[in-house]
Order: structure tokens, then C-alpha cells, then sequence
């Protein structure tokens, strides 16, 4: 390769946190003019290497290298002034803040932020309105506008489809695909392997701190990649799993476990009803916006409704407080595992802490049986522990897994997941996809939320479709493929035989 084609590369970087090894010899190499993808297994190191490129950490050894001169950046301010910019898996905005105060913060130029965000699709934004606020596809969005405006020539984009639909997923697409005609570079992480076939001229893959590989064209090496990231051995397994399930068989006089009647939040949940059974799996499929987020909080509690019913196993519940739906045997898993952890805090800490809120009375606690409910749930979730003294420090899949694991740990009835797998890797997916259907069929019901249709079939017995806060469709697992969830998702009727 060109030295002078180079615009960045890594040469055997290497980062421990304390005992955890988060890089032992990852290298790296972008073309100018190039999208390239950055792959690996949760925990391999991809994040990591991202923010060492541009300046969050330290390296501990290696090199990294700009248009071929050695640098080594000490904070994202004096990478972004070489032209590295990235746009990190959470956003990276005060919650208490403005958007226009966010902007400021960073000396971020407005006018350009408003005109890529217009590009982005979001074109009338209130930059009044405070950050905490607005959704979690806005803010993923706003990052990347003000990312772009700084004009950097790499662009490194973490995970930023994660919790996009697919209208908004097809906008960042365009856009890398122009950054990439203008001769810059973006590096590209993404677990969703359709993105990488589709928009990657080349990929490097990570396993265990480690450069596993890189394939020289990512469309066609699907196979290649799954197999550097997993290993040999643990590719074979994942690609002999069954891509579907069996339906559930339900007795005539089942009762149900949840029962949604008539639900209306104003302004997007629009009289939703529907009932879910225990030891089922019952799948929402929705593009952005269509009532599903308010739809959860709804029904864990975190949001008034205005009118409606929840019931629970035929008890209508007054839902004003988490707490209370926690109470009643619902739990929440949420997209966002910032808001349901404690970075801080140890893991097992983490894991216990639903116990804490069921103690009444003054009185002494059983550490040692919370100690073996604790470590049941870890061994059962196969929680990487090694950085065990902060929760921070854990790959994105492992913090998901302790969010499952609190609940796992305290017990409870129905579950509601929404989009638990969202930025975790193929083989922590189907783990967690595994989990959902043992939960099942010990005989609790989960509400399944999942921002990529294609996995609809992977845990649910059925599926319901939102559109406009109101349920459209409904439809037993062997007919909910991808192209039926879409056109309902987008507010169509099924296709039939013979239509286009």
C-alpha cells in the first residue's frame, strides 16, 4: 500500500485498564477516499482503539500515524485540529444543557451544524430546546452534524445506526457515501453486517485486542468476517443455530399475562391494545416515532397515560411510578444501558441493586444469599468479570447482560426489552436472543421491542406492527419475514402472491 494513500494508521496499540487488557496489537490502516470498516465481537477493542485515535486515552504502547507523521493526541480537541473527528456509541452532549449550549461547549460553528442537520433530514430543530428532552435518534444525529461541520478528513462513526430506523439509517448511508467522493476517510464500526457489506470498501477485524485479519473488499466477505471475529469454531456454531422458531402452541383458554386496553399518551401513543400470554415472546416492529418508546414507559411506569388500562395477570394496575410496575413483577431492560446502570459501581453491586428496594423494614440483609444470586446471574449470562471494580470499564454487550442479570437476580413476571441488543455482537445477540426464550419457557411473558426486523423471528412467537401510535398488523412468527414487518411498519398492506 501507498504510504502517501495513507491518511491514518495504528500500528500495534496496545491499552490496559487496571487487570483488563482492552488492547494487546491492534493496527490499523486507512486509504484516503475510502470507507472502512472497523469489526469485531463486543469487548474486542474497537472502542477502545477509536478513542486512543482520537485522544480520550492514552496508548500504552504502538504508534499512531497522520498523513504519515507520528502523533499521539492528548485530548479530542488537538485530534480534531488534525482532521480526526469521531462520533462516539453514546452521544457525547450535556443533558442539562441546550442544543445551542452544546454547541458552544465544543466551539462547534451553528450555521454549519443546522445546514448537515438539514442534510440528515432534520431540518426544522429547535436549538432552544434542552438535550435531555429530545430522542436518542436526534441526538445520534445532532453528534454527527457536529461532527461534519468540523470538516475532519477521517470520520470515525461508532455504532451511529445503533438506534436509527431505516428512513434515518439510508440518510447516514448518503452521507458517508459523499464524505468518501470528497477523498476523506470514514472508519465505520457496526455490528449489523448488512451496513458493512454494503458500504465498506475494505474491513479490519479485532478479536481480543488483537488485529484478526482485514478483508480487502467487505461486500461478498460476510462469512470471512464473522469467522475472524468469532473464531473458527465459534462461527460454525453461530451460523448452524436456527434463524427461525417454532410458534408458541397456546391453550383456547389462556389468560394473559399482560393486557393493554385501549392505551392512549398523547401525542403518539393513539389507542393501542393488545395481549400477551406467559411463556410468550410477543415481537413490536416500528419505524422512529411511532409510539413504541412512549408505549414501554407506559407500561413500566416511567409515563402517565391518558386513558387506557394495563393489567396484569387481570388486575388493572395505577402505574404512577416505576415502582409501582416493579411491584406488580414488571421490569424494564431499556435501549439506553447508560440510564439503567451505575458506571461507577462495581458489577455485583450493579446486579443486587433491585434487592435493596424490597426491604420494608429495618432488619438484617442475607449477603450471602444475595452473594449466590449475584454470581448465578453472572455465570448464566457469562459476564465478562475481569473489570469487576467499575462497571464503566465492561464492553457495551457485557453492560447489557448486567442489566438482564439485576433482573434475573431479583425476579420478576413479564419483562419488556427494548432493543436489548442494540450495538451488541453477533454472538452476544444470539445469547441474549437464547436468554429471551428460556425466560419464556420457565413461564414468564417479555414484550420484545427490536429496532432490527430481521431478528424478529429469532425469539418471538408473534408480532404486532406500530404505525402512527396504533397497531396495524398482527401476525404469528412464521409470517413475520422482514419484507411484511416493513410494509406494515410503513403503514402498507401485506403484500400478496403475484404483487410487486
Amino acid at each position: 500500500m501507498s504510504e502517501a494513500n495513507l491518511l491514518l494508521e495504528a500500528r500495534d496499540v496496545a491499552k490496559r485498564f487496571d487487570s483488563v487488557v482492552a488492547l494487546k496489537a491492534a493496527s490499523l490502516q486507512v486509504r484516503a477516499g475510502e470507507v472502512h470498516g472497523l469489526m469485531g465481537a463486543n469487548g474486542a477493542g474497537k472502542s477502545t482503539l477509536v478513542k486512543i485515535i482520537t485522544g480520550v486515552f492514552p496508548a500504552d504502547g504502538g504508534l499512531i500515524f497522520v498523513k504519515g507523521a507520528a502523533r499521539s493526541f492528548r485530548s479530542p480537541a488537538e485530534a480534531r485540529r488534525a482532521g480526526i473527528v469521531s462520533v462516539y456509541q453514546d452521544p457525547a452532549l450535556v443533558p442539562d444543557l441546550t442544543v445551542t449550549q452544546n454547541m458552544g461547549l465544543a466551539s462547534a460553528p451553528v450555521d454549519a451544524v443546522r445546514k448537515w442537520l438539514a442534510e440528515l433530514g432534520v431540518a426544522r430543530l429547535d436549538f432552544s430546546l434542552l438535550v435531555r428532552d429530545l430522542p436518542d435518534p436526534t441526538l445520534r444525529l445532532i453528534d454527527l452534524a457536529r461532527a461534519l461541520a468540523w470538516e475532519p478528513a477521517v470520520l470515525l462513526l461508532d455504532e451511529i445506526t445503533a438506534s436509527l430506523p431505516a428512513d434515518l439509517s439510508e440518510q447516514i448511508y448518503a452521507m458517508v457515501k459523499r464524505w468518501r467522493e470528497r477523498g476523506n476517510a470514514v472508519i465505520f464500526i457496526s455490528h449489523r453486517m448488512a451496513e458493512v457489506s454494503a458500504l465498506c470498501d475494505r474491513a479490519t477485524v479485532l478479536r481480543d485486542g488483537v488485529t484478526a485479519g482485514v478483508t480487502e473488499r467487505a461486500h461478498g466477505s460476510e462469512e470471512r468476517i464473522v469467522s475472524l471475529m468469532l473464531g473458527a469454531e465459534t462461527a460454525r456454531a453461530v451460523a448452524s443455530a436456527p434463524s427461525t422458531r417454532t410458534p408458541l402452541q397456546r391453550a383456547a383458554d389462556a389468560k394473559p399475562a399482560l393486557e393493554i386496553r385501549a392505551l392512549r399518551c398523547a401525542p403518539r401513543v393513539n389507542d393501542v391494545s393488545f395481549k400477551l400470554y406467559p411463556g410468550e415472546v410477543l415481537g413490536i416492529a416500528a419505524l422512529e416515532g411511532q409510539g413504541q418508546e412512549e408505549l414501554f414507559d407506559c407500561i413500566a411506569g416511567s409515563r402517565r397515560y391518558d386513558e387506557g388500562a394495563v393489567l396484569a395477570y387481570g388486575k388493572e394496575l395505577r402505574l404512577r411510578h416505576p415502582a409501582d410496575a416493579i411491584a406488580a413483577g414488571i421490569v424494564l431492560v431499556p435501549a439506553n444501558r447508560l440510564l439503567a446502570l451505575l458506571q461507577q459501581r462495581p458489577i455485583p453491586e450493579n446486579i443486587a441493586l433491585p434487592a435493596f428496594g424490597r426491604v420494608q423494614n429495618w432488619g438484617p440483609i442475607s449477603i450471602s444469599e444475595e452473594r449466590k444470586r449475584v454470581a448465578s446471574a453472572i455465570e448464566r449470562l457469562q459476564i465478562d468479570t475481569r473489570a469487576g471494580s467499575e462497571l464503566r470499564r465492561l464492553s457495551g454487550g457485557n453492560q447489557q447482560k448486567v442489566v438482564i442479570a439485576r433482573w434475573l437476580a431479583s425476579g420478576f413476571d413479564i419483562l419488556l426489552c427494548f432493543d436489548p441488543t442494540r450495538g451488541i455482537d453477533i454472538g452476544t445477540k444470539r445469547q441474549i436472543y437464547a436468554l429471551v426464550r428460556e425466560i419464556a419457557a420457565a413461564g414468564s411473558a417479555v414484550l420484545l421491542f427490536t429496532s432490527e426486523l430481521p431478528e424478529i423471528p429469532l425469539a418471538c412467537d408473534r408480532a404486532i406492527v406500530l404505525f402512527g401510535g396504533r397497531v396495524v398488523a398482527e401476525m404469528p412468527v412464521s409470517e413475520a419475514d422482514e419484507a411484511t414487518l416493513l410494509r406494515s411498519a410503513h403503514g402498507l398492506a401485506p403484500s400478496v402472491a403475484g404483487s410487486p
